[in-house]
């Protein structure tokens, strides 16, 4: 009898395509994804009538629908779908690309996301600030009339959270931001390159305490894709495949009332051991993190709830440099959406097949045979971890 997590092993990330990242303006977000899925199914040796499934992601300048197919001219697609779970989504596009695969209902689906929320003279803030308005009875009426109305805002309260109850200091989150810029440095598609110490770090400006601008990650423009094929499939196309090895989603559904752990743990506590048990290993057995970092306390967090360190360790874990090169737990390894580009979970997601493949350059991991991938959507409401090994799991 097959177990339910065979769908898993049956399935390879087999092709990447990543477009020119950052404030590049004068293209849509669907030409960024048409250009994404293109590089992506070239990178893997495969023609566009190879393709039988489409998963697509927008961000939040829109404008990437199941429309794209059409752009891209492909026909007689056995899947084709539109996934939207925020930071979370590219892996719930990877789990359900996997499970179409086992299934027989597709063979080769490509999953893509793609932005453009940067606006020439206009602050890239503001392509993520929420207008006033809506409706909502409760405390969630409270929320809205006098909570966070970013999703920094909404950060920073859980960061005091933490902080206020395992005494996390800010020099903590620090050196996360330090130890990305570091690896950024010796990833030329890196937006941010320069190096930065703790102490530039205390001194940027607050953003929304007890957040500084070096604690968040930056605005871009650009495009991500993936194909996922069978194992078999993978073992015969251009490029070294990265196998799937485990995978999991959970949506916490978190009330900022009395009681409720907020802040202080997130999805990750139940993703990230689902996926690695489905996967069969322990945080132990794992080489690289690529971890979604919209700041730096999404890091600590994460890496917490994985079970890296214990709860309430992750700042005195991150201090130690364990996360930086040289580290022993690489990080991160491109400069993450801090220092090298921000496009959702597809961010972590690109750096761990590029780890995985061996094919990371100056910034290459010595050893890269299992990579952890986080996405984290909303303010700590939606998670999935996908679990990436060079080889097929045993």
């Amino acid at each position: 009898m097959s177990s339910t997590s065979d769908f898993a092993v049956r399935a390879a990330i087999v092709g990447l395509g990543i477009t020119e990242t950052g404030p590049v303006y004068g293209r849509s977000a669907a030409d960024f994804a048409a250009q994404a899925v293109q590089l992506a199914v070239a990178d893997a040796g495969l023609r566009m009538d190879d393709v039988d499934g489409l998963l697509v992601s927008s961000g939040v300048s829109g404008g990437v629908h199941i429309g794209l197919a059409g752009q891209l001219g492909l026909t007689d697609l056995r899947m084709l779908s539109h996934i939207s779970q925020a930071g979370s989504t590219a892996g719930a596009q990877v789990q359900l690309a996997a499970l179409a695969i086992a299934g027989g209902l597709a063979t080769t689906i490509v999953c893509v996301h793609a932005d453009a929320p940067l606006k020439p003279k206009v602050k890239s803030g503001d392509a993520y600030r929420q207008a006033a308005g809506g409706a909502a009875a409760g405390f969630a009426g409270l929320a809205m009339v006098a909570g966070p109305r970013t999703p920094t805002a909404g950060y920073a309260l859980a960061a005091r959270r933490h902080m206020n109850h395992y005494g996390t200091t800010s020099e903590q989150l620090g050196a996360i931001a330090v130890g990305q810029r570091q690896w950024a440095s010796k990833n030329p598609q890196a937006f941010f390159r320069e190096p930065i110490t703790l102490e530039d770090h205390q001194a940027s400006r607050w953003v929304v305490e007890p957040l500084h601008l070096l604690d968040c990650c930056m605005v871009s423009n650009g495009g991500v894709a993936v194909v996922v094929t069978s194992a078999e499939r993978a073992q015969h196309l251009a490029q070294p495949p990265v196998h799937l090895w485990g995978c999991a989603q959970t949506h916490p559904g978190y009330r900022m009332e009395r009681g409720s752990a907020w802040g202080l743990r997130s999805g990750a506590a139940i993703s990230g051991p689902a996926a690695m048990a489905m996967a069969g290993i322990t945080p132990r057995d794992v080489d690289v993190c690529e971890i979604y970092d919209c700041y730096t306390y999404t890091v600590l967090i994460t890496l917490e709830d994985y079970g890296f360190c214990s709860k309430g360790e992750g700042g005195a874990f991150a201090a130690s440099g364990a996360l930086a090169p040289g580290g022993a737990l690489p990080t991160n390894t491109g400069g993450g959406q801090l220092s090298s580009f921000y496009l959702w979970g597809m961010t972590p997601l690109s750096e761990a097949v590029i780890q995985v493949r061996g094919q990371g350059g100056e910034r290459q991991v010595e050893r890269h045979d299992v990579a952890v991938v986080s996405g984290n959507g909303g303010v700590l409401d939606f998670h999935s971890t996908l679990v990436l090994g060079a080889q097929p799991r045993a």
